[in-house]
């Protein structure tokens, strides 16, 4: 490989907020916040919305989405001007 043309490797802390789980990998990920672990250094914290805590492929749960608002909400919009251009 080619010396310099790849970015720095480092410790990094991902917060998963829904299922208030953290894990520190490596990443190359930038962030400006930072957070104590618990072996008392600090290092660059990134939160996320999933992670294998709280997906439902790794959790063996489901979640209930809710379709039915989300097809009425794509009819108010689209189902109006589909109808008047035929």
């Amino acid at each position: 490989m080619r010396p310099d043309i790849h970015p720095d490797s480092r410790p990094v802390v991902f917060r998963d907020r829904a299922a208030n789980a953290s894990f520190l990998i490596r990443s190359t990920a930038p962030s400006a916040r930072t957070t104590e672990w618990e072996d008392g250094r600090i290092y660059p914290l990134i939160d996320v919305e999933i992670s294998s805590a709280s997906h439902p492929f790794y959790t063996g749960t489901s979640r209930v989405v809710d379709t039915a608002g989300r097809v009425e909400r794509f009819e108010r919009r689209y189902g109006r001007a589909a109808a008047a251009r035929r």
